[in-house]
Formats: C-alpha cells, sequence, structure tokens
C-alpha cells in the first residue's frame, strides 16, 4: 500500500486492516496472506552454469583468439594454437569462477530479517515464523528484537530503534505513537513507524504490521538492486580495442594476400602467409597479462586492506571521477562522543555524577557499555573525566526513574543526595529552560544562544539541571521536574575520521571529486562536510532529500555536478544521484555500509563496502570491501588502479609496435630485395618469449612519481590516447628499420639466407628487449628514473637474451629453431643497431610528449583551484 499511515491515528490504522487492540482472527489472516503473500523478499532470478561458462565466450578479443587458434592448426602451427587455447581457457575458467559466485545480496537482505514475531491474534499472544505476519497484524516488539515488517506505533513504552542501517542516522531514534505531520516523509522522519530490519534498542511497544516482504522500505530496496552490471573502463577500453584490432588484422590480410597475387605467387601459399602474419599480429598474451596485472594489483591491495571482489574493479578506482561517500561510519567514527561541555562552576561533581547515571546505560559482561549511544557517550565521556560509574552508584544510588519520551523531551532519576534527595533531569533545550526555577532568566538567554550556536555546527546539545527535595516524593511523575536550577550542557556528534581530511585533498589533488550522500539531518552533514572540507565550491550547502525530490531528471542532472553535500536522502534518492552524475559522464565510486546503500553501490561503476561496520548486504553489493573502514585506503586503491591502467597501456605499446615490427619486416624485406627475412618459429619464438617475458614484467612496473597529479582518464577515451598509436607506429618503424638495415648488411657481406634470417631474428629480440625498457616510462625519459627498480624486467632481459644467444649458439638447439652461429663482426653490428634504437625510441617518447602533452605528464583540469 502507498497509504501514508504515519498520518493515521492508531485506531484509523487498525480501521484500515479490518483489526482491533485484539488482533486479527484465523479467516481474516489467511485472506490477507491470499492478498499480499509471505512476508519474504523476492529472489533475484539466478544464471544457469552453462549461461555463466557461454558468457565468458562472448568477448570480442576472445572471439579473435578463437579464430587465430584455429588459423594456426590451419597452418600447422599446432604449439601456438595450443598456447592460445590455454590462454583461453584460463581467462574463461577465472571469469566463470568470479560469476559463479556473484551477487546474493537479496539472500543477505533475508537473513537480515527477523525469524521470528510475537502476534497478537484473536486476543491471544503467539511466536511465529516472521514470513507468517500479513498486513493488519497486531505485533509486540522489545529491546534486542529485529522488527519483522513494517509496522505502525499503537503504544510505546520508551521505545527505541537502530535504523543506521537503513536510514543512515547514527543514534537511537526515539519512536512515538501519535500521527506525524508532513508530506512524502522519509522512512527516518517517521517517528511512528517501524520498519522491518532495523533493531530495538530500547522499551517495548505494540505495532500494527502496515507492509510485508517486498513491499517494506526493506523491500523496495531489494527491488532497486535489480540494475545491469556496469562495465568497468578497462573493459569498456578493451572491448572498443577489439573491434578495432579485428578490422586492421583483416586489412593486413587482404593487403598481403593482394600484393603476393600481383608478383605471380600462389593463391593458397599467398593465403596461408597473409594468416601466419595475421595471427602474429594479435596479442595472444594480452588478455593473459591483463588478468595477472589485475590479480597483483588485488594482492597489493588486500596488504593495503582493500579486498577485490571483482577483478576488473582493480583497475577501475583509476578513473573514477566522482566518489560519492556515505557519512556513517565512513567519513564519521560511527561512535557518538561528547565534544564540548559547560557546567556551573561549582557544581562539578554532580554534573558528572548526572552524565554518568541519568540514562539506560547497562554494563555487558564484557565491561562494555550497552544502550543507546547517546548515553552511552556521556558515560564515555564522564568515565574518561576520571570518574566511576560504580562509585557515582555508591554515592548518590538511583531510587527511581522517569523515562524519556517525546513529548516531554527529558528524563529524570531520583537520588538520595546529603539527608535529603536530589533529581537530576536532561534533555531537549528548549524544554530544560521552560522548567528552569525562576531567577535564571538573564542566564537562560545565554545558554540557548551557546546551544543555538553548537546545533549550527551540527552538535547535538543536552541540557542538565537539577532540584534538591526535602523527602522523597510519593510518585515518579512530571510534577517533579519543575524549579529545576541548571546544571549544564553537552555537545555530542559522531566525530569524523581524523585521517579522511588529507584523504579528501589527495582525490581533489588526483581530480576526484567527494560528494557526501547521507540519510542523517542537513546540519549535522553541513558541519562534518565544512570539517572534511568536502564542499569545492565556497558557500556550498546541503542539499536535502525533500529538496531534491522537486526536480525532476534533467533538472537533477543539471544541479548534480555543483552539489557536494545531500541530507536526509532516501535509498531512491542515492541511486538517482549516481545515475544523474553517470549520465553527465562521470564515472562514479559509491561507499557505504549500510542496507540502504546496497542499490547505489550496485549501480555505481564501482562500490565499495566497510569491512568492519558494512552489512552483508553492502559488501555482497560491492566490488571492493575496506577491510579496515578507512577513507583513506580509497586512495591508495585509485593510485594502485591508476597504475595498472597504466602498466597496461605500456604492455600494448610494447606487444603492438613488437608485432608492427615483425609484420613491416616480413612484408618489407620482399619489396627491398632480400630473402624472407623470418620463419614461422622465429615469430612464434619472439611472441612467446620476447614478447611474453618482458610484457609480464611491464605490468609489476612501479607507479611513475606524478600519477596522482594527473586527470581520472574519461571513460570513453581510447586505449591509444595521449600519442600512444603514434608511438607503436614510430617505434615499430624504428624496429623494423634495425631489422632491415642489418639483413641489409648482411646480404651486402654475401652471408647465406640462414644467416641473415637469424641475423634479423636476433636484431628484433634484442631491439624488442630495449622497447621494453624504453616504454617502462610513458612520460619520463628511461635515462632520468631509477633504471634498476624493475627487477623482474632485468630479470626478462638477461633470461631472453640468455635464451636468444643460446639458441643461435648452442649446436642441438639450431636445427630446432632453424639458426646458425654468427660471426663477431655481425654481433658487434647487432649490438651497435639496437643501442641506436634505443636512443630513437627515447626522441620518439619525447617528441610525442611534446606534441601531445606539452612537454609535461598531463594538466589536471580538477586543480584545487578550481574547486574552491
Amino acid at each position: 500500500m502507498d497509504t501514508a499511515f504515519y498520518k493515521q491515528s492508531a485506531n484509523e490504522v487498525l480501521a484500515s486492516f479490518g483489526t482491533s487492540s485484539t488482533g486479527l482472527s484465523g479467516e481474516q489472516v489467511a485472506e490477507l496472506r491470499d492478498q499480499y503473500g509471505a512476508n519474504l523478499l523476492n529472489e533475484a532470478p539466478r544464471k544457469t552454469k552453462w549461461a555463466i561458462l557461454l558468457d565468458q565466450f562472448k568477448d570480442v578479443m576472445v572471439i579473435i583468439l578463437i579464430i587465430a587458434a584455429g588459423i594456426s592448426f590451419a597452418v600447422g602451427e599446432h604449439t601456438d594454437a595450443y598456447v592460445i587455447l590455454a590462454i583461453i581457457a584460463g581467462n574463461a575458467w577465472m571469469g566463470y569462477a568470479q560469476a559463479n559466485n556473484a551477487e546474493e545480496s537479496i539472500r543477505m537482505l533475508q537473513k537480515m530479517s527477523a525469524q521470528f514475531a510475537v502476534v497478537l491474534r484473536n486476543n491471544h499472544p503467539a511466536k511465529i515464523d516472521a514470513t507468517e505476519l500479513v498486513p493488519g497484524d497486531l505485533i509486540q516488539l522489545e529491546a534486542g528484537n529485529i522488527v519483522p515488517a513494517d509496522a505502525r506505533l499503537v503504544e510505546v513504552n520508551s521505545l527505541k530503534t537502530d535504523e543506521a542501517s537503513l536510514t543512515g542516522e547514527s543514534h537511537s531514534i526515539e519512536k512515538l505513537s501519535d500521527p506525524v505531520d508532513g508530506d512524502h516523509l522519509v522512512p527516518g522522519d517517521q517517528l511512528n513507524m517501524v520498519f522491518k530490519g532495523t533493531v530495538v534498542s530500547n522499551g517495548s511497544a505494540k505495532a500494527v504490521v502496515t507492509a510485508t516482504g517486498m513491499n517494506t522500505e526493506l523491500g523496495k530496496i531489494a527491488g532497486l538492486m535489480d540494475s545491469e552490471e556496469q562495465k568497468t573502463p578497462l573493459q569498456q577500453r578493451l572491448a572498443r580495442f577489439s573491434r578495432q584490432l579485428a578490422v586492421v588484422v583483416l586489412i593486413i590480410c587482404v593487403a598481403i594476400f593482394g600484393f603476393g597475387l600481383l608478383r605471380g605467387e600462389s593463391a593458397f601459399g599467398m593465403f596461408l602467409t597473409a594468416l601466419s602474419l595475421a595471427v602474429a599480429a594479435l596479442p595472444e598474451a594480452l588478455p593473459a597479462v591483463i588478468t595477472i596485472a589485475l590479480a597483483q594489483g588485488a594482492r597489493r591491495m588486500v596488504r593495503q586492506n582493500a579486498l577485490i571482489r571483482k577483478l576488473p574493479a582493480v583497475e577501475t578506482l583509476g578513473s573514477v571521477t566522482y566518489i560519492c561517500s556515505d557519512k556513517t561510519g565512513t567519513l564519521t567514527q560511527n561512535i557518538m562522543t561528547v565534544e564540548r561541555e559547560w557546567h556551573v562552576p561549582d557544581q562539578e561533581t554532580l554534573f558528572y555524577q548526572a552524565l554518568l547515571l541519568n540514562n539506560e546505560v547497562q554494563t555487558g559482561k564484557d565491561g562494555a557499555l550497552l544502550g543507546d549511544s547517546t548515553e552511552t557517550a556521556l558515560v564515555q565521556y564522564a568515565i574518561a573525566q576520571g570518574l566511576s560509574r560504580e562509585t557515582a552508584l555508591e554515592s548518590v544510588p538511583i531510587e527511581n526513574r522517569l523515562p524519556f519520551d517525546s513529548v516531554r523531551m527529558r528524563m529524570s532519576t531520583l537520588h538520595p543526595y546529603n539527608g535529603r534527595y536530589v533529581v537530576l533531569t536532561k534533555g531537549a533545550p528548549a524544554k530544560i529552560a521552560d522548567v528552569l526555577a525562576p531567577g535564571q532568566e538573564n542566564e537562560v538567554k545565554g545558554w540557548l544562544e551557546q546551544n543555538r550556536t553548537w546545533a549550527a555546527e551540527g552538535l547535538r546539545v543536552l541540557f542538565f539541571g537539577y532540584r534538591i527535595l526535602d523527602q522523597k516524593p510519593e510518585k515518579m511523575d512530571e510534577t517533579i521536574e519543575k524549579d529545576l536550577r541548571f546544571l549544564g550542557m553537552v555537545a555530542i556528534i559522531d566525530p569524523p575520521r581524523e585521517e579522511v581530511i588529507a584523504a579528501i585533498e589527495d582525490c581533489r589533488e588526483a581530480g576526484i571529486r567527494t560528494v557526501m550522500i547521507t540519510g542523517d539531518q542537513p546540519l549535522t552533514a553541513q558541519a562534518i562536510a565544512d570539517r572534511l572540507r568536502i564542499s569545492w565550491a565556497q558557500g556550498s550547502k546541503a542539499v536535502t532529500g525533500a529538496e531534491m525530490a522537486e526536480w525532476n531528471d534533467f533538472e537533477l542532472e543539471q544541479n548534480v555536478t555543483e552539489t557536494s553535500i545531500y541530507a536526509r536522502v532516501s535509498p531512491e534518492q542515492k541511486l538517482r544521484i549516481v545515475k544523474a552524475l553517470q549520465q553527465n559522464g562521470e564515472f562514479v565510486a559509491m561507499t557505504g555500509d549500510g542496507v540502504n546503500d546496497a542499490p547505489s553501490l550496485k549501480q555505481a561503476n564501482i562500490g565499495v563496502a566497510m569491512g568492519i561496520t558494512g552489512t552483508d548486504v553492502s559488501k555482497d553489493a560491492a566490488e571492493m570491501v575496506l577491510l579496515d573502514d578507512n577513507f583513506t585506503t580509497i586512495v591508495k586503491a585509485v593510485h594502485e588502479g591508476r597504475r595498472i591502467y597504466e602498466n597496461i597501456r605500456k604492455f600494448i605499446l610494447y606487444v603492438l609496435s613488437c608485432n608492427l615490427a615483425e609484420i613491416l619486416t616480413i612484408f618489407s624485406a620482399p619489396l627491398l630485395g632480400f630473402a624472407i627475412p623470418l620463419l614461422p618459429i622465429h615469430i612464434l619464438w619472439i611472441n612467446l618469449v620476447t614478447d611474453g617475458l618482458p610484457g609480464l614484467a611491464l605490468v609489476a612496473e612501479s607507479a611513475e612519481k606524478d600519477i596522482m597529479k594527473r586527470p581520472p582518464r574519461p571513460p570513453k577515451e581510447s586505449l591509444f590516447a595521449g600519442g600512444l598509436l603514434t608511438r607503436i607506429l614510430l617505434s615499430g618503424l624504428v624496429m623494423t628499420a634495425a631489422a632491415l638495415l642489418i639483413q641489409g648488411w648482411a646480404a651486402y657481406r654475401g652471408l647465406d639466407v640462414k644467416s641473415q634470417q637469424t641475423a634479423v631474428f636476433s636484431t628484433l629480440c634484442f631491439v624488442q628487449l630495449m622497447n621494453a625498457h624504453s616504454v617502462r616510462s610513458v612520460y619520463h625519459s628511461l635515462f632520468a628514473s631509477d633504471l634498476f627498480a624493475n627487477r623482474g624486467m632485468w630479470l626478462a632481459f638477461v633470461l631472453t637474451a640468455l635464451l636468444q644467444t643460446a639458441i643461435v649458439f648452442v649446436p642441438w638447439l639450431q636445427p630446432i629453431f632453424k639458426t646458425t652461429a654468427l660471426e663477431p663482426a655481425t654481433i658487434l653490428a647487432i649490438g651497435v643497431v639496437t643501442f641506436s634504437s634505443l636512443l630513437f625510441l627515447e626522441l620518439i617518447k619525447f617528441v610525442v610528449r611534446r606534441r601531445y602533452l606539452g612537454g609535461k605528464a598531463e594538466k589536471n583540469p580538477r586543480t584545487p583551484a578550481n574547486q574552491s
């Protein structure tokens, strides 16, 4: 039902369901269950294992590799084909394993729900399975209960509920049974309602069930979880790259086949040659290298307390432009804390005794304080001042209590005191001011002004008063709460994490905007945001859910990039914010810990859940879990994501420039009148060893020093942006020139064809090793960096060089690889050409940097100056 039950009286709600204070009858229950169904959340449809497996073979790159494997079998290169198939199988298995362990968010939501409920039917209380509840049932609630369904309160006794996981409120909510005025109130403002999955933290109540199953607020959140999986930037870029590569490979095949026919070669021979070169053009190791890069990054991130649930998400943070963060437990400590206090100078002891004893706090077996978070904060503060609750109880034991209620908004306790009695009272400032004894009027104005000052800073203020009685009152009622003397005041807040301020500044410098989205009150949200310096515009104010509800989708898209603080928003509105940012082309990370965060975590390009305070639902909806609940870990993850993306680009630059050199060398040599420069075994060796080993070393390359001063990569940006394609072409030409120069030199000296082929083969091998060193930095000169920082690269260099030397000079390997020993003059020539090639490759890097980046790494369009 969409009825606003919070507006109706208790009797009206009972009447609307045809029930009464004695509960439903058996016949009514049967009818209502037929109408509304069981009190269960729908389960998301699941793919079959076969469907999940088939999904792993739909990627364009995988299809190209399957075709390449078939071509390799056709031309007799079985080893190459088996390697390609092994790569395909390995990637498919990893993808299948991840998908098969996919989201179980709805099941986690069900686990959160209460298993049993105490219900009144036919005027008889009974404990039933919570799934059997129907709208109209009268349920009984006590402290510690999980609320089994959404319900309208009809009787309350000091009832408080913990709704942090649903609404984002960081303290327990005082509940009432009277109607509440207001249209379109968010759940956190419906004070006479309780909601499925929340916890009763204090008191007891009776309530009539108004919604069950998917109609509850928890069920609505479950419905929001049905959103499409967001592709990571890397997945998007690789998909475009695969399509582009497929076109290039097809053009190569047609061009070489046509050129051969024009020269009079046999059609079948040229067909096999063209297919062989097409296979050589494919970066077979790319999927494996990417998987290894992501896996290594995931391992490094775990050591930094960031657990990656889905491998592609490792790189995603490197492209994030917005981090939308929940407040409670993410930016703040999720611990209510007394931040300020003031007390009457000569009543310090009594003031701290009031903090210690005027509450419902209990002490657990392990000494932990149990109870309302605000009251435990008061006790902890007094203890921190060196006082003891036990000592206070011995000095002024509690003889009676008058519990807090939402009408009086006060609580009082009665204590023996120096042969008389003292009443200690705490409550809302205005409500305490109303019952102060005459003669304090001048001071009251100052106290209330202090309250307004603290409240404007987002602090929750409580006043304390006392009254001395000559004898014990006959009854404990509100008549004792009068003629109070002012005792003091405290200001409480859920404080921000200290380290978050620096983390947000790091995000700002990296071109990433931080947005706070919370269900808490606007003043509190604004205060925390100001302390954390989240706002990027001067005078930025919190936008409330009520204000946002007035915006249509177009207006939200217009306003969303100018808003940094959202308060009192519902889960649906969090989802709208994320979608609006995505519509503006932003790449969004969403952090959170509650059930209310789960839909937006799932919708975001990357969801980041809290590992300690986070609910199972939020963790399962997220791609990444912060094991230390520390916002600063996100900054480390961004750094790691950018590093991984750059290293994958380095590998693509390396492998495509090397493959281009092989193709151009084979294509150009006959045009220049030389013999065929490379044989199939040479191509296979270069692809598997010379490309593979340094390529694997590149993915472990350290991040460049200025990587966090660059702007995020636009999601639609090509893998070849920033001059990468130019570098591929020019680097390929340099290596081709080196190979042809050596072949020309060898032919000029009269060396036989096998010697020429061995010389070209070796030249390409060593020149490509130099290329691997050059691409270790995208923007900076190799000679200006730490040459020995990447030990893996030097290991790959030495191992590849030794293997290449072995297949050239070890006699029993020569027949296998169709090589011959080279004379010293040829070796010297290869060395000169190889080192000269490195200088040219570095020159190309310098020219490209000047051409595309103005001689600098990259300018960040979102500098602090632009965000202030």
